[in-house]
């Protein structure tokens, strides 16, 4: 397992589409150990695979109840509506306004290659919705309300990824 590098904003991996995983190999095992490694020691609740620089499907998510890996994730359901600073690894030091769903429904693959669905509420509705976005080639940063400011938080911003 080794912490790997998180791309930041301006690096032309994070514009691009992802590829769907099709088959679970060891080295993609490897990357989602390494993946969740490189999250903890940032300090951030997600990380896509684009932000190390990997264009495939994958996320890894941890608000504090333990680690959700997603392969292939969709958004299946969303509802409600919740608006608060969010902060991304790729774009360090800073935070902006987004408005998200305050509940989303996800399904996606496990490392089993499995179908699992996930439902989250509030901090766990906003990463998902944050991850997903990357894996699409979209940052947080087209979604800000108003201006992006400087983060001077601890434990780092709301759907920090």
């Amino acid at each position: 397992m080794a912490i790997r590098e998180i791309r930041e904003i301006g690096d032309e991996v994070l514009t691009k589409v992802s590829k769907a995983v099709k088959v679970m190999t060891p080295r993609t095992l490897m990357l989602i150990d390494d993946m969740l490694d490189t999250m903890y020691e940032s300090g951030g609740v997600g990380l896509a695979a684009p932000q190390v620089g990997i264009l495939k499907r994958i996320v890894v998510i941890d608000v504090g109840e333990g680690p959700i890996v997603l392969i292939n994730p969709e958004i299946v359901e969303t509802s409600g509506e919740q608006t608060g600073d969010e902060g991304c690894l790729s774009v360090p030091g800073k935070a902006g306004c987004v408005t998200r769903p305050n509940y989303v429904k996800v399904k996606a693959l496990n490392t089993k290659m499995k179908e699992v669905f996930y439902e989250g509420e509030e901090l766990l509705a906003r990463a998902f919705c944050h991850e997903i976005d990357h894996l699409d080639g979209h940052l947080y940063v087209e979604k800000v309300e108003g201006e992006l400011h400087d983060a001077t938080y601890e434990e780092g911003p709301e759907g920090e990824s």
